[in-house]
């Protein structure tokens, strides 16, 4: 029996899986309502026995087998775990590096093509923006790929127009160090939102605020952004994906990831039909001189929301 986890900023999934791959039990939790994540492990395991490994991917850098998660106060230690809950090996890594093992167990229905590109080996790079937003690379060594972790969303954010600037300004007069995380990311929809208002540049709608004070605020933006008429949400959302496309041309060229770029988290499966109208694919290929090699990289959303699970089952199995 292998366990597997995804341990997110929002939610933590865990899941057993026999010796074939196939799931024997599945569980969701809620992160913060939580002390710790041994907690909700300990929960978990009291009914199942004859664990074998378990590997965890982990929002946040992970170091000498230990993680201080980045969007929660926990720190999780293999070692430690290995010794309170008696499982002979636990491997962590970042989430991301687990969202790219996962990759390979996924069916061609499960991906969403945003550039169709041309089929070529190479290094692949993987971007997701959900409570945080998190990247990793696929190395290339002619006969496969290689995940790894890294945190490249932690980066300087960027501008590439005179409203990007503005944006950059003011974020910076708010928190001094301003990320691509601080805007791609759930709550960095609700960053940009407050900037279009609070710098006049959109009039905020009395229905939409008052949502807002009970409901999640990015679930509010990408629902009313895409079908529900609110036209500041819908600018929110086309900022986005620009800032999304600028981000992930970036990591297409630092990673020189030929063989592909994917799209994972949260938020892409419900702009779905906003990624159709290009702005995400407008702001990969603005890259100047360069743009002509982006347009030939596919670039594909995946849609299933396990990735990260089944590539934690997919480390902890293959790294025996």
């Amino acid at each position: 029996m292998i366990l597997a986890g995804d341990i997110g900023g929002t939610k933590v999934r865990l899941a057993c899986f026999d010796g074939r791959g196939k799931v024997v039990r599945e569980e969701k939790f809620a992160s913060r309502e939580f002390r710790d994540f041994k907690e909700i492990l300990d929960r978990f395991i009291k009914k199942e026995d004859a664990i074998s490994s378990a590997c965890f991917g982990i929002a946040g850098p992970v170091c000498d087998r230990k993680c201080k998660a980045t969007n929660l106060p926990w720190e999780v230690s293999a070692l430690d775990l290995e010794a309170s809950c008696k499982i002979p090996r636990v491997d962590l890594i970042n989430d991301l590096e687990a969202n790219a093992w996962g990759l390979r167990s996924l069916s061609k229905e499960e991906f969403f093509v945003v550039n169709e590109g041309k089929v070529q080996e190479g290094n692949q790079a993987l971007i997701a923006a959900g409570t945080g937003l998190g990247e990793a690379g696929l190395y290339w060594d002619g006969k496969q790929h290689h995940p790894f972790a890294c945190e490249g969303g932690h980066t300087d954010l960027g501008a590439t127009h005179t409203e990007e600037l503005a944006l950059l300004s003011h974020l910076i007069a708010e928190y001094g160090h301003v990320s691509y995380e601080r805007v791609v990311s759930g709550p960095g929809l609700y960053e940009l939102y407050r900037f279009l208002i609070d710098t006049k540049r959109e009039k905020e709608d009395r229905k939409i605020a008052e949502r807002m004070k009970t409901e999640d605020p990015p679930l509010v933006i990408t629902e009313q952004g895409v079908g529900g008429g609110c036209l500041v949400c819908s600018r929110v959302c086309r900022m986005f994906l620009s800032l999304y496309g600028s981000e992930s041309g970036n990591l297409a060229l630092k990673f020189f990831a030929l063989g592909g770029v994917f799209i994972g988290g949260g938020i892409a499966p419900r702009l779905v039909s906003l990624f159709k109208e290009g702005e995400f694919m407008r702001a990969f290929l603005n890259k100047g001189r360069f743009a002509s090699l982006l347009s030939k990289i596919p670039v594909k959303i995946v849609l299933n929301d396990k990735a990260a699970l089944l590539g934690a089952f997919a480390y902890a199995r293959d790294k025996k």
